[in-house]
């Protein structure tokens, strides 16, 4: 395997790797829970999906053609919450990840190194993957902490429980080195 296709599919892994740790923490919740905000500088939940799917739809649709911020996006729009259920969320969250998915299985190695425009800023592909990759685990981080916040009960965690780092790291060295992907295991382990 080429390092530009050892690339794209480290890359495909991790977006899921985050795309599973916002559901399994939304899971956790109560449907009410997803449209609570604390005071007046702060999204809810269910706001920052909004967000991240507007960011996503604009990115990757017709991403090697387009610039990546669309005529037809409203950022300011997506901070307006308007969504009144636990499946509008879902259904908005899986429509902004289905179509990073899809550019990315559409995806060459040899076009890594295109250079595609957000706001008229030239950008390899490997640099616009880079930057939503540090741009949707930030906001994943958000709803995994509100999350933790707003959970009436136990919190069901998803990566490594408190005090568990031991334990952790005695069963991973245990096992022989591999080279693999980190996600490899956490993603069978969200499942």
């Amino acid at each position: 395997m080429s390092a530009d296709q050892s690339y794209l599919e480290s890359v495909k892994k991790q977006f899921l790797y985050y795309k599973m740790l916002g559901e399994k923490a939304m899971d956790q919740l109560e449907p009410e829970q997803l449209f609570i905000s604390v005071n007046e500088d702060t999204n809810s939940i269910a706001t920052i999906v909004k967000h991240i799917s507007g960011n996503m739809l604009s990115r990757w649709t017709d991403f090697l053609t387009s610039d990546g911020e669309k005529e037809w996006r409203n950022r300011d729009a997506e901070f307006e919450n308007d969504l009144q259920s636990k499946d509008e969320v879902l259904e908005l969250w899986n429509k902004g990840w289905n179509c990073l998915e899809n550019a990315l299985e559409n995806l060459k190695p040899e076009q890594l190194s295109d250079i595609i425009y957000i706001r008229n800023e030239g950008h390899t592909v490997i640099e616009a993957i880079n930057r939503q990759l540090a741009h949707y685990p930030y906001h994943v981080g958000q709803i995994v902490f509100y999350a933790k916040q707003l959970k009436n009960s136990e919190w069901n965690s998803l990566s490594i429980p408190k005090n568990k780092s031991g334990n952790y790291n005695a069963e991973k060295f245990a096992k022989e080195k591999e080279i693999k992907n980190f996600t490899d295991d956490e993603l069978k382990r969200l499942k």
